[in-house]
């Protein structure tokens, strides 16, 4: 039977808006990097995206590499878009990006224009599109001048293949200085994404200033840091998580016992809250407005109904506030 979204999609999500741009996201949006690749079954991957959009969540994130093996996302994606999504693409927000290992030789990966843009026509063509909704660099490269990079994502979205540009896990230096390349060029910054959850808040030690001052959006990507900020982790480590996976980025080495106390310790507050762990950590990033989305990856359909509900109660008293940073302080065992 063909897909028929769901009428009241926009009915409970939360759009903000993207910096200073005329964008607004989903405060949650679906990442593709673990799941739906081609080792993985297409008929979950089908069914998580489909009532991830039923739920308001118009926002779909992908990279060049998302699979095993790499590409697979964006051609899982594009079967899905074919077969479901085609009559809404004007309600969907896709994004793609380059940086990370692609192919061999010394063209395949990093930020040189040849790459980048290659890659975006390798991305198109995996997915069935003419344009993505934005476009970014992964990475930093080191060695190719910051100029030719972020010129190279002014010239994409010149060329229609990208309506707005980002960059992934830029310092807060390094993205002070491709907001003023790219604002000479004529192309705004619309959007960051940094890794930022309660176990990892580089953000806040300056980038957050940088992108505020600036007007550029940010999307939070790991909110939940692979998983440890759910309730799988709170008895050890099961057999079938990701910390168990070889292809995981979640080592087991991570999960150490002063981690498990603090994530314990977090877990009463959000039950005191009514809300489970995944929820509260979804709500303290979003917390203040300073983040746009909360980008969140899944593995089954009821983690993404889970998680929209953080939307529910996302305001923090100054007690709870304080309450947190005694938790991630102190060990965990106050």
């Amino acid at each position: 039977m063909a897909y028929v979204a769901s009428e009241d999609r926009y009915e409970s999500m939360i759009y903000n808006r993207v910096g200073r741009s005329g964008l607004k996201l989903p405060a949650i949006s679906l990442g593709l990097w673990h799941n739906f690749g081609g080792v993985d079954t297409f008929e979950n991957g089908r069914e998580m995206i489909r009532r991830a959009f039923d739920l308001g969540i118009t926002h779909f994130d992908l990279a060049n590499n998302y699979g095993p093996p790499p590409g697979s996302a964006e051609e899982m994606f594009g079967t899905v878009l074919k077969k479901d999504l085609a009559p809404y693409r004007d309600e969907l927000v896709i994004s793609s990006k380059a940086g990370y290992y692609m192919w061999p030789g010394p063209y395949g990966e990093w930020g040189s224009r040849k790459y980048l843009i290659s890659s975006l026509d390798q991305s198109l063509k995996r997915m069935g599109l003419d344009y993505v909704d934005i476009f970014y660099s992964h990475r930093f490269d080191p060695d190719t001048p910051l100029e030719e990079t972020m010129m190279a994502l002014d010239h994409i979205v010149r060329s229609g293949k990208a309506l707005y540009v980002g960059i992934s896990s830029y310092s807060a230096e390094q993205t002070k200085e491709a907001i003023s390349i790219l604002k000479q060029l004529g192309t705004p910054l619309l959007i960051h994404q940094p890794n930022y959850s309660l176990l990892d808040r580089w953000i806040e030690n300056g980038l957050q200033d940088v992108l505020e001052e600036n007007g550029v959006g940010s999307i939070a990507f790991c909110p939940l840091a692979q998983g440890l900020l759910t309730n799988k982790y709170l008895n050890g480590i099961p057999d079938d998580s990701r910390a168990k996976s070889p292809t995981g980025a979640l080592q087991e080495t991570q999960i150490t016992p002063e981690t498990l106390r603090k994530v314990r310790a977090l877990n009463q507050m959000a039950a005191a809250r009514g809300q489970s762990l995944a929820q509260f950590a979804l709500a303290w990033v979003l917390r203040g407005g300073k983040v746009t989305s909360a980008l969140i990856g899944a593995s089954r359909v009821n983690q993404i109904e889970e998680n929209v509900q953080a939307l529910n109660k996302l305001d923090f008293t100054d007690e709870e506030l304080n309450r947190i940073e005694t938790i991630l302080h102190n060990h965990g065992d106050h």
